[in-house]
């Protein structure tokens, strides 16, 4: 008794494997961590960031 190939069902079925698209999703958010982090690490931003904290905390409002 042959089976006859039922090829939608085999191709349109993806339950439980990882796709290309979720794949390719996290890939670009750990590329944009790890640029974020130079970023910010670097030493420009890092006496910018503290000077505009140190400014905002040494005036008064008003």
């Amino acid at each position: 008794m042959q089976k006859k190939l039922n090829y939608q069902s085999l191709l349109g079925n993806d339950d439980g494997m990882s796709t290309i698209e979720y794949a390719m999703g996290s890939l670009a958010a750990a590329a944009l961590a790890a640029v974020l982090y130079a970023v910010v690490n670097g030493g420009e931003v890092t006496s910018a960031i503290t000077s505009i904290i140190t400014d905002a905390l040494s005036n008064s409002p008003g």
